[in-house]
């Protein structure tokens, strides 16, 4: 390697929006003490001074092509560089980040990089992590150690940057996935173009969690903050449970495969459900103890234990129900065998499944051993999106590869949900529905709230299922 680094950094930006943080972005690159040649990929013209090279034109008709744009350019300059940047145009990677992410790349495996995550700042100085929701979560057997650093891999491989080596970007480039043309696989348009070298080349993200704050890239527009995302305080909860897994060796397990192979996720678990008060009401009156399986942050369980209910917990992993334990709840680790035999000899009043039962290798066997935990005349409730709901018909129809009706469990990693089918499981496993009831988005509008009213289960996002147990089981 050369005295001075040579680097390349490649920037998206889009129209005008985000001209003001492009210009402190630049500046920062113009500050570093090593040989830095900038490359803007727009689609209109911009004036950003005679060191930065700007190119106009988008890769496709699409808009959300521009990212794209990059690859070719860092291909054919390969050899010209050892450190290739691409961001968006509100992302700050200070020398700081550059420097952390050139110490730990010393100690990894080729196929291994340093990741950077994205943080923000609310107007009152809180700071919000966007790439921690919904199902995206930290995979708690990914814990490592090289050399004196901690390493675990989050799911969601998107954080609107990446930084590669030489050496890895040829690696890259060699696998066949680098040089494709625009395209849209789990992530969106724009968001597959900075993730392919991790789904699609052979590499790995993991991000740093004993040195975190040296990963963490501001995101300048702070365009989530109160859409989506985990606070501070909830973030460094997650990483320090991390941290104690590979501190203590464990080999901790999750309770099934949460995320599906569709397109967009869909359908794939929420680890941050929040309380549903339809599901809360279903709860029968005169119950006294729950079983929740599934639970994530525990929202639901929490406000269950606050109501004076004993809540018992299978949650998705060991790093996710903070919420919960600090509500009161008990916590059950391991996947759904250990966790039942675990459970073994106890009874409860009350048994839900929420989200659970369209993600899990076999819905019959997973309700049958967990039901036969009831008491005589307690409740099941289980929650499950509804795909026959005109939206997905429709999808199917049109012939959507990634339907969920189109393919089987082990193709998609998710079970097809109707009421016949729901009614089919629960009748399989014993149990006879009493109910089954329509959620809706809350985001759902006026007229879409009348037509849910008048089309029921057609429009309905999800299904609540409510039953009752009438006999003893013959096994505990």
């Amino acid at each position: 390697m050369p005295d001075r680094l040579r680097v390349l950094v490649a920037i998206t930006s889009y129209g005008t929006k985000n001209d003001a943080y492009l210009l402190r972005i630049l500046e920062e690159y113009r500050s570093m003490p090593y040989d830095v040649d900038v490359v803007v990929l727009s689609n209109t013209r911009k004036a950003l001074g005679a060191d930065v090279e700007l190119v106009v034109g988008l890769p496709s008709p699409d808009p959300w092509s521009l990212p794209f744009a990059h690859k070719r350019i860092f291909a054919d300059r390969l050899n010209d560089y050892d450190l290739f940047i691409h961001t968006e145009d509100d992302m700050l990677i200070t020398q700081r980040k550059v420097e952390a992410f050139l110490q730990l790349r010393k100690v990894l495996p080729e196929q291994e990089v340093p990741g950077f995550l994205r943080y923000e700042r609310s107007e009152d100085g809180k700071i919000n992590y966007p790439d921690v929701h919904s199902h995206f979560h930290w995979d708690p057997a990914s814990v490592c150690s090289r050399g004196p650093y901690a390493l675990a891999f989050l799911t969601n491989e998107q954080s609107a940057c990446y930084v590669l080596t030489q050496d890895q970007l040829r690696r890259a480039i060699k696998s066949g996935g680098y040089l494709v043309d625009p395209h849209q696989g789990r992530y969106g348009l724009c968001e597959t173009a900075a993730t392919d070298p991790y789904t699609q080349c052979g590499l790995k993200k993991f991000v740093c969690i004993s040195h975190l704050d040296d990963f963490l890239v501001h995101h300048l527009s702070n365009k989530y903050v109160g859409r989506w995302g985990v606070g501070d305080p909830e973030f460094r909860r997650q990483v320090r449970a991390l941290l104690k897994i590979g501190q203590n060796g464990q080999h901790p397990v999750s309770l099934f495969e949460t995320e599906t192979k569709l397109k967009g996720f869909e359908y794939s678990k929420s680890y941050y459900e929040p309380a549903k008060p339809e599901v809360i009401s279903a709860i029968p009156k005169g119950v006294r103890s729950v079983l929740s399986i599934g639970c994530g942050l525990g929202s639901t369980e929490s406000h269950l234990a606050e109501k004076g209910l004993r809540v018992s917990a299978v949650p998705l992993d060991p790093v996710i129900p903070g919420g919960a334990e600090a509500g009161g709840v008990e916590i059950i680790n391991g996947d759904l065998a250990s966790a039942r035999r675990s459970l073994a000899g106890r009874k409860f009043d009350c048994l839900l499944l929420s989200n659970v039962l369209h993600l899990v290798p076999n819905p019959v066997e997973t309700l049958s051993s967990y039901a036969s935990l009831l008491s005589v005349g307690g409740a099941a409730i289980a929650v499950t999106p509804n795909m026959t709901r005109l939206a997905a018909i429709w999808k199917s129809l049109r012939g959507d590869a990634s339907s969920a009706a189109r393919g089987s469990y082990q193709r998609t990693g998710v079970h097809r949900v109707s009421r016949r089918i729901l009614r089919g499981w629960f009748r399989s496993a014993g149990m006879k529905i009493e109910k089954i009831a329509h959620l809706h988005r809350k985001s759902s509008t006026k007229i879409r709230r009348i037509a849910s009213r008048l089309l029921g289960s057609w429009m309905a996002d999800e299904f609540v299922v409510i039953t009752r147990k009438h006999s003893d089981p013959q096994a505990s």
